[in-house]
């Protein structure tokens, strides 16, 4: 009984040690599904979202045309030039296109930009996917560095037939770096 004691205390550790290594193993696997809720709910990586685009670009619809204008807007602090290659689009709904804008940074040092996107009428975003689009990240521009940035895009054949005009606009701000790239 007397080597029963000293032993106790290191069992106890190793249990304890063997329950946090097993729940930091649960916990793992408990993140899948998780993310998978938290990807439904706010739209980002949502695989659901992904195969539903590839749904779409399998049954266009050639009878239809939607018109797709495109507006950059900058604040009125900064010194950038940005604007849309080209102001408007005809697109058949379910085939995807590709539109670019160019940004100039006139600020006189390197610096970043981040493009926050909006689309109006606001009830048709649910049908306007973006495929690829230089607003995800923020982009880095060495010191009057301009660059043509493209916004690739699919305008669901689900889309209202009341509705033949959508506005993507941009407004392009000067940022701070990313903190992953800090």
């Amino acid at each position: 009984m007397e080597q029963a004691g000293p032993k106790s205390p290191h069992r106890r550790l190793a249990l304890t040690l063997s329950a946090i290594a097993l729940g930091a193993f649960a916990f793992g696997f408990a993140l899948i599904p998780f993310y998978d809720v938290l990807c439904t709910w706010t739209g980002a990586g949502d695989k659901r979202a992904f195969r539903k685009t590839e749904q779409v670009l399998e049954r266009p619809d050639d009878q239809r045309m939607v018109t797709v204008e495109f507006l950059a807007e900058l604040p009125t602090v900064g010194s950038w030039q940005f604007k849309p290659v080209v102001h408007s689009i005809t697109v058949h709904p379910g085939r995807l296109y590709e539109a670019k804008f160019v940004a100039h940074n006139l600020t006189g040092r390197d610096t970043w930009g981040q493009a926050v996107p909006e689309i109006a009428p606001s009830k048709v975003a649910a049908y306007f996917r973006k495929t690829e689009c230089f607003c995800f990240t923020p982009q880095h521009f060495k010191q009057d560095e301009q660059r043509e940035m493209p916004v690739r895009f699919i305008v669901d054949p689900a889309l209202p037939t009341n509705v033949d005009r959508i506005t993507l606009a941009y407004t392009f701000y000067d940022t701070q770096a990313p903190s992953a790239k800090r």
